[in-house]
C-alpha cells in the first residue's frame, strides 16, 4: 500500500516543478513584455518561495486540526490558482501575485507530502522513498524546460502557466480521491503535543540549511545555465534541452543513490562525492562543447543525494512533532530559496559576467557539506530524540 501511495504523491508533486519552471522558461518574454531586468526576474522566481517564510510554521500547526490529505489538496489548488493568475496577468505585479499564491501551495505540498512519506516509510526504506518523492520536482522542471519553451514559442508566454495549472488541478482531484493515511497516523495524531527540544531545533536548522542551499544551487543552475550555453552559440531550445538532460537523469540517480545509502550506509562519503561533482559540473558549463558532459555529470552524480539530505528532516524530530517540525524545517529552507535567485540575478546585473551566477551556485553546493556534517555531529553528541 505504501508504494502505491508514494506513486500517487510522486505524480501529484510533478506539478510543483511544472509550475515553478514557468517563470524561468518565459523570463526573457517577460523582460520584453513588461520592461524588466534580470534582477526583477530573479525576484519573481524567488517570490515562489516567499510564502514559506511566513506560512511554514502556521501550516505546521494546522496539521493538528486538519487532515494531511485536505491540506495537500489545498496546496495543489493554490498552486493551480496562482498559475492562472500569472497566466492572465496584464502587469508585472500581477505575475508576482500569482507566484506568491502558487508559492503558498508549494509550501503546503512540500510540507505535507514530506510528512506523508515520513509517516508511511520512517524506519524502513526512508532514504529510498524520499529520493523517489523529490525526483518529482526535477521531472516536473525537465518537462517544463522542454514543454514550456515550446508552448511559449507556439502560443505565447501565458500558455506555460495555464498548462501547469491544469496539471495541478487534476492532481488535486486525484489526491483527494485516492490518498489514504497510514494506520499509525491516528495514534500519533492523538498523542499529546510536546514542544521541540533545543537539540531537535538545532538538528532541524542544520537539515533545513542543507536542503535549502542544495535546492538553491539547482535553481541557479536551471535559471542561468541555459544562458551560458546560449552565449556559446546554442539556440534557446537546444540550451534548454541540454540543461534538461540533468533533470531527466535524476529519475534514475535519485532512487539509486537513496537505495545505496539505505543498503550500504556511508552517507557522508556519498554526500562529499556528489557535492564535489556538482561543483565540477557547474564549472564545466563554461567550457565550450562540454554542455552535455556537464549536464550528465550533474544529473547522474552531482544532484543525486536528494533523498539522503531530505531524510535528515525525518531523523531530526519525534513523530508526534513531525508536522510542526516540518514547519520549522521549511521556514529555513524557504528563507534560503527566496534569497538565492535575486542574489544571482543581481550579481549578473552588477558584473555583466554571464558566468557570475554560476560561481554563486558552486558556493551554494559546496555549503551543503558543512551543514550535513554539523547535523551528524549534533545528532551523535548526545542521546538522539526517539524516532
Amino acid at each position: 500500500m505504501r508504494w502505491r501511495i508514494l506513486v500517487l504523491l510522486f505524480l501529484a508533486r510533478i506539478g510543483t516543478g511544472l509550475q515553478f519552471q514557468t517563470l524561468g522558461s518565459v523570463g526573457d518574454d517577460l523582460i520584453v513584455a513588461f520592461g524588466l531586468d534580470y534582477g526583477t526576474i530573479g525576484l519573481l522566481i524567488g517570490l515562489f518561495m516567499a510564502p514559506g517564510l511566513f506560512l511554514a510554521l502556521p501550516a505546521g500547526f494546522l496539521g493538528g486540526y486538519t487532515s494531511d490529505r485536505m491540506l495537500a489538496v489545498a496546496g495543489l489548488l493554490a498552486l493551480a490558482v496562482g498559475g492562472f493568475v500569472s497566466g492572465f496577468a496584464t502587469e508585472s505585479w500581477f505575475v508576482g501575485l500569482g507566484r506568491v499564491l502558487a508559492g503558498a501551495g508549494f509550501l503546503l505540498i512540500n510540507l505535507y507530502f514530506t510528512k506523508m512519506v515520513a509517516d508511511w516509510f520512517v524506519g524502513r526504506e526512508i532514504a529510498t522513498a524520499m529520493s523517489v518523492l523529490v525526483t518529482s520536482w526535477p521531472i516536473g522542471i525537465a518537462m517544463g524546460q522542454i514543454g514550456h519553451a515550446w508552448l511559449a514559442q507556439s502560443f505565447g508566454w501565458t500558455a506555460p502557466f495555464l498548462a501547469a495549472s491544469t496539471y495541478c488541478l487534476s492532481a488535486a482531484v486525484c489526491v483527494f480521491l485516492f490518498y489514504r493515511a497510514p494506520h499509525v497516523k491516528k495514534a500519533a495524531a492523538s498523542a499529546r503535543s510536546i514542544a521541540l527540544s533545543g537539540k531537535e531545533l538545532r538538528l532541524i536548522f542544520c537539515a533545513g540549511c542543507a536542503w535549502g542551499v542544495y535546492n538553491a544551487g539547482y535553481v541557479v543552475y536551471l535559471s542561468f545555465g541555459p544562458k551560458i550555453l546560449e552565449a556559446q552559440g546554442y539556440t534557446m531550445l537546444a540550451a534548454a534541452g541540454t540543461i534538461s538532460v540533468a533533470s531527466w537523469l535524476m529519475i534514475v540517480s535519485f532512487a539509486l543513490c537513496g537505495y545505496i545509502a539505505d543498503r550500504f550506509g556511508h552517507r557522508n562519503t556519498i554526500l562529499a562525492i556528489c557535492m564535489t561533482s556538482a561543483v565540477l559540473s557547474l564549472f564545466l558549463l563554461g567550457v565550450p562543447g562540454a554542455g552535455i558532459a556537464s549536464s550528465v555529470l550533474f544529473g547522474l552524480v552531482g544532484f543525486a543525494p536528494a533523498g539522503v539530505i531530505m531524510a535528515l528532516a525525518g531523523e531530526a524530530m519525534r513523530p508526534e512533532q513531525r508536522a510542526f517540525g516540518m514547519g520549522v524545517f521549511f521556514t529555513v529552507y524557504f528563507s534560503i530559496m527566496m534569497a538565492a535567485p535575486p542574489i544571482a540575478g543581481a550579481v549578473l546585473d552588477a558584473t555583466g559576467n554571464i558566468f557570475a551566477p554560476i560561481y554563486f551556485g558552486m558556493v551554494l553546493f559546496a555549503a551543503v557539506i558543512p551543514a550535513v556534517f554539523a547535523f551528524r555531529w549534533l545528532k551523535s553528541s548526545d542521546v538522539s530524540p526517539p524516532i
